[in-house]
């Protein structure tokens, strides 16, 4: 490998999901669930978001930055809920997947973005909530083809130069 830009598709290993969270209607709690269906024009069937969010179907974040905002908000353990993403994924750099298409089960998905904290982070996770998530918050992505995923399925990234 000569040339920086075939580093951009290796990857140690692939990831795996490990919690996955919907919010069935407006003002709810996320609640957690064992698999979802997703498909390309709506996004995650049953969230309340389906059908509106474009590039933002389904969120993703690190399994990895959760202690890391935990012991920045001066708590033990983060429940994944309380960040109101959709997919925790462990064992892969999410930031580095940027504009790269992930495959989950029989699900691809292309990462968009990252996901930036919403001013409710500081209401959720308390004074300075807001800031402890920043650099932390996940990514955004769009669904290329639809699928069910489920916890503990295998997350690997779609290499693009082959």
């Amino acid at each position: 490998m000569d040339n920086i830009k075939d580093l951009f598709d290796v990857f140690p290993r692939s990831g795996r999901v490990e919690w996955i969270g919907i919010r069935p209607e407006r003002r709810v709690a996320v609640e957690a669930v064992d698999s979802i269906d997703v498909s390309e024009k709506k996004g995650i069937l049953g969230d309340h978001y389906s059908g509106q969010s474009g590039n933002r179907h389904v969120t993703l974040i690190q399994a990895e930055h959760l202690p890391v905002v935990a012991a920045l908000t001066g708590r033990d353990v983060l429940d994944p809920a309380v960040v109101r993403r959709n997919i925790v994924v462990s064992g892969l750099n999410l930031l580095a997947l940027k504009d790269h298409k992930i495959q989950i089960g029989d699900v691809v998905l292309q990462i968009t973005g990252q996901c930036h904290p919403c001013s409710k982070m500081e209401t959720a996770l308390g004074p300075g909530g807001y800031n402890a998530m920043r650099g932390h918050g996940g990514m955004t992505a769009k669904v290329i083809q639809g699928g069910s995923l489920r916890v503990g399925d295998e997350v690997m990234p779609v290499r693009q130069n082959l």
